[in-house]
């Protein structure tokens, strides 16, 4: 029986009052300090911010509403008929002790500043609208001390308040829970975690408590000599951050008198709204590096044979390395001379051109960059297509969700997620797999915890037991490689049980009776015995997935960095197809991409196999399309992927790069392999902010810009196209991107005029269907959703495939998946499973974040993290030092014992040159993805001292990778 819903009038009740004598109605659970907004009349509060839930602990803002006791605002809500003063006598006497007994507790401040780096300073505010000074106030108390542990943010508990909103914005906004009180009466103050020191605590420096405390008890410390100064007198530059695909807003405060940045803050956006994380926050001044290159530089004619010129690579994390650091310029630089601009260019154009006419243009290849602006990538892409003849253009996506991209584009037509990461607040239930949020994606991740905190029932699944396993309804710690596994059986519960979406498989997807029959073979008995779970957990997330009206997936890089990697997607959007969990708020797809513009570089082409928008380079008439555009003839073939083209320089195939933003030395699996293939090449250009250890092996170095010096567009992971601003002038002789990749394309016979990135925009939007309406001045200062019908009027679309698929027929192709095991599976000589990543201070080769003071001191060394029994069996205590060994190389570096790892795997961030992750990782690919198993190989660990009884064996595994 169809029952008739109640219109939204009849669903909310409205009161009517009057404050201060005038009248305003509103709804009903409205707060009177909420009301008096509305009507613009300020009522002081010092524990109070709009972000929050109202605590009511400071009343300061307690008004008259004719009752016994006077009622603070921010927590009474309005009734019918209700007469509200604001302002009177008595109230404003209350409210000047109130200020004059919290400034007698207040320190002397070393100036009077008008405000702080969290904003104003609301109780000096207070201070001044009274009239008060110290002399009026009480003697000053005993003071609480100075917490300066943490190297970024500085706690004065003489300053603190205890109104709670640092408290409230840790546990509430961020989900970190590091902040509560301790203490009682008078010696009350707020603590972090067990009372300890910040800096010794679990908090992470996200600064969210900075950005809440309203009075300087906490507060940014100034870095590099540059002083916080009053807003004021700093230019503010509203900008977007260039770390993860989050893409955060974020605001530059700006000391245009020493050329630099006093600090950052988050601003409001519709995805991060005003969230930001330590990298953010604290992390932008690589920029300022003395390390940055600021002139052309040209290999001496005696510097041949080309090779690694400063210390290698040895896997040493024992090994100092110079302060601030990673290469050492004292022993690179003597092997170059610097050249003018004119010189560096008309070498790099001859060289390359040279080597296509010889060889053809499969010779040349291109490596871009997700760190890069869309109009830089596009015009990358657009320089190796047009320009040298050849698809073999690629960047860091290879490394990152390439298998994603191809199970999506297989599956649904697409390879952007399907709606964003804030639409879990939508979702009933939400799965979190293969990703490390908190660490890769924290701000997202402070949605995902406040969305399990309202009712989301969340599921995490992966082999480490990250921080997010800690907010999780459920967690299940598979084993590593074993993904396939799991969601077959969770699809095969959930057929079992009939809790299939019939209509939404009959109507839009394809092949079900295929997938039904592959996870057939999987009930929980099976799949558990294969990934470690139990079956009554498999049985218990199938039903809750099964159960709920709206389901959305995120994963990371733990799905994706397998060879099985595609297969492990296709499971994914399967389980989604078959629960009808596409194409409504609250479901969806949505791979969390890595870097801040690797969603972005993808669609305007910076991959071998598509133009912009994700169109075939083997589709004539698709081909027949951007010659007209870009008036030549282009490679009917597709290129080759950053794998492929380091193999094919191995044999002669590629002999010529240009590589603008990567460091695949580092970057890249099977470190020794890689390190042959740039030596092979007869020609290489590198353009980057520092000399990095691909570099070395340059021909020529190009200085280029840091995202701070220059405008353009960034695309994140929701698919939001956001204005980057320049904040900074480039060093010395740097140049921005998109002008040097123009100066060569007119080098090589490609004319190239543009005169800004909006002019560059344009073009890329008239090629690309998903980005159409969108242009450089309707972007706005939150940027805009694709694809969006109406920027003028609309923020963009949220959720996708509400009808239909973008595949040629509409619907969501299944494709079913056998589980596999990897390639290198552990042994008697190897016996352990190796998981590589990220740190949450870090960023892949860490050639900006090992240069930022904050995070260069929080995580400052590289570590294998052990799980306890394995470290007891081995005899490693926590801080020895563990050799750990592949196949393909070996390494040192310090060990800690973490309760987050499996038994019989370790754990090793990447950043590190000292001890490079990718000495040890194998280079086997996912066959459709073309993406490396970053997430499995197999490696012996034992303590680092037990040299003599492995000599011969490290002969051998160095024989073996040479060979």
């Amino acid at each position: 029986m169809a029952i008739a819903s109640a219109s939204p009038t009849e669903l909310t009740k409205n009161v009517t009052l009057r404050i201060d004598g005038r009248e305003v109605t509103v709804a009903d659970g409205t707060t009177i300090l909420e009301a008096a907004a509305q009507l613009g009349i300020e009522i002081p509060a010092l524990c109070h911010d709009p972000r929050y839930d109202p605590v009511g602990v400071c009343r300061m803002c307690v008004v008259d509403v004719g009752a016994r006791v006077y009622a603070a605002a921010c927590v009474r809500p309005c009734e019918e008929g209700m007469e509200v003063s604001t302002k009177n006598a008595q109230l404003e006497r209350q409210r000047s002790m109130l200020t004059e007994l919290l400034l007698s507790d207040q320190p002397e401040p070393e100036r009077d500043p008008k405000e702080t780096t969290t904003g104003d300073n609301e109780l000096l505010v207070l201070v001044r609208q009274y009239g008060l000074s110290r002399q009026d106030g009480l003697p000053q108390g005993q003071g609480r001390g100075i917490d300066d542990s943490n190297p970024v943010i500085s706690v004065n508990h003489d300053a603190c308040i205890l109104c709670d909103r640092c408290v409230r914005a840790c546990d509430d906004i961020q989900g970190n829970d590091v902040i509560g009180r301790s203490g009682k009466g008078y010696t009350t103050r707020i603590a972090f975690d067990l009372n300890d020191p910040m800096g010794e605590s679990s908090c992470v420096t996200c600064g969210e408590c900075v950005a809440a405390c309203p009075t300087g008890a906490l507060t940014n410390k100034p870095l590099h000599g540059v002083p916080i100064r009053p807003r004021e007198e700093l230019r503010q530059v509203e900008s977007v951050c260039p770390y993860c695909g989050v893409g955060c807003a974020l605001t530059f405060h700006v000391d245009d008198e020493r050329h630099a940045i006093a600090f950052a803050e988050g601003r409001d956006q519709p995805g991060s709204k005003g969230r930001l994380c330590v990298k953010g926050r604290y992390g932008w001044d690589y920029a300022r590096s003395p390390q940055r290159l600021t002139v052309p530089l040209i290999r001496r004619d005696d510097s041949y044979p080309k090779g690694p010129l400063s210390s290698d690579v040895k896997g040493d994390g024992r090994g100092q390395r110079k302060p601030g650091g990673l290469v050492d310029y004292d022993e690179v630089m003597p092997h170059f001379r610097e050249a003018t601009w004119e010189e560096a260019l008309d070498l790099i154009a001859t060289r390359l051109v040279a080597i296509r006419d010889e060889h053809g243009p499969g010779a040349i290849a291109g490596f871009g960059s997700a760190k890069c602006s869309n109009e830089e990538a596009y015009l990358f892409q657009k320089l190796i297509r047009a320009g040298f003849g050849t698809n073999n253009v690629d960047h860091c996506t290879r490394l990152c969700h390439a298998s994603s991209v191809a199970a999506l584009f297989e599956g649904i037509g697409s390879g952007a997620v399907s709606t964003t990461y804030g639409d879990i607040v939508n979702a009933d239930v939400a799965i979190l797999t293969g990703s490390n949020a908190a660490a890769n994606h924290p701000v997202a991740s402070s949605f995902f915890k406040q969305a399990q905190r309202r009712g989301t029932k969340l599921i995490v699944v992966d082999p480490r037991r990250e921080r997010m396993a800690e907010h999780a309804d459920i967690y299940c710690q598979i084993k590593p490689g074993t993904d396939v596994a799991f969601y077959n059986g969770i699809m095969h519960e959930i057929i079992e049980r009939g809790l299939i979406d019939r209509e939404f498989i009959a109507h839009r997807t394809t092949s079900y009776g295929e997938l039904a029959k592959m996870v057939k073979q999987y009930p929980p008995e099976r799949a558990g015995q294969i990934c470690g779970v139990s079956p009554a957990v498999i049985r218990e997330v199938a039903r809750l997935w099964g159960e709920a009206e709206a389901g959305i997936v995120f994963w990371g890089m733990g799905i994706s960095q397998h060879t099985t990697g595609t297969d492990n997607a296709r499971c994914l959007i399967a389980l989604c197809a078959i629960t009808g969990n596409v194409g409504r708020a609250g479901t969806g797809l949505h791979p969390l991409r890595g870097q801040n513009n690797v969603q972005g570089a993808s669609d305007v082409g910076l991959i071998p196999m598509f133009y912009p928008d994700y169109q075939p380079v083997d589709r004539p008439a698709v081909r027949e399309r951007f010659e007209a555009a870009w008036g030549c003839s282009l490679d009917p073939q597709r290129g080759l992927t950053v794998t492929e083209i380091v193999a094919s320089a191995l044999t002669g195939g590629v002999r010529g790069m240009y590589m603008m933003g990567e460091n695949p030395f580092l970057s890249d699996p099977n470190i020794n392999k890689v390190r042959k293939a740039l030596g092979a090449l007869e020609f290489l250009a590198v353009q980057d902010i520092f000399l990095t250890e691909t570099a070395e092996f340059a021909d020529v170095v190009l200085p280029a810009s840091s995202y701070l010096e220059k405008d353009g567009t960034y695309t994140n992971t929701d698919r939001r196209v956001q204005l980057g601003r320049k904040v900074l002038d480039p060093p010395g002789q740097a140049r921005v991107d998109w002008e040097i990749v123009q100066d060569i394309a007119n080098r090589v016979g490609l004319p190239m005029t543009y005169e800004s990135p909006g002019e560059i925009f344009d073009e890329l939007v008239s090629l690309m269907p998903n980005y159409t309406n969108l242009h450089y001045d309707n972007l706005g200062p939150t940027g805009k959703l694709y694809p969006n019908p109406d920027p003028e009027g609309s923020d963009g679309t949220v959720v996708l495939f509400e009808e239909s698929f973008n595949t040629d027929d509409g619907l969501a192709h299944l494709v079913p998946a056998e589980w596999m095991p990897a390639r290198e599976l552990p042994n008697e000589e190897f016996p352990f499973v190796l998981n590589t990543g990220r740190l949450l201070e870090h960023w892949h080769t860490g050639s900006m974040t090992r240069r930022s003071f904050a995070l260069d001191a929080i995580a400052p060394k590289a570590i294998v993290f052990l799980h306890p029994g394995d470290a007891e069996r081995l005899g490693i205590a926590d801080g020895d030092f563990a050799r750990v060994t592949s196949r393909r190389g070996s390494i040192e570096l310090e060990a800690r014992i973490s309760h987050r790892e499996t038994a019989g795997s370790c754990f090793i961030p990447f950043h590190f040159r000292e001890a490079a992750a990718n000495l040890l990782t194998i280079d086997e690919i996912d066959p459709i993805g073309k993406i490396p198993e970053f997430k499995f190989c197999a490696v012996r660990i034992e303590p680092a001292e037990a040299r003599t009884a492995v000599a011969a064996d490290e002969t051998r595994v160095g024989e073996s990778a040479r060979t």
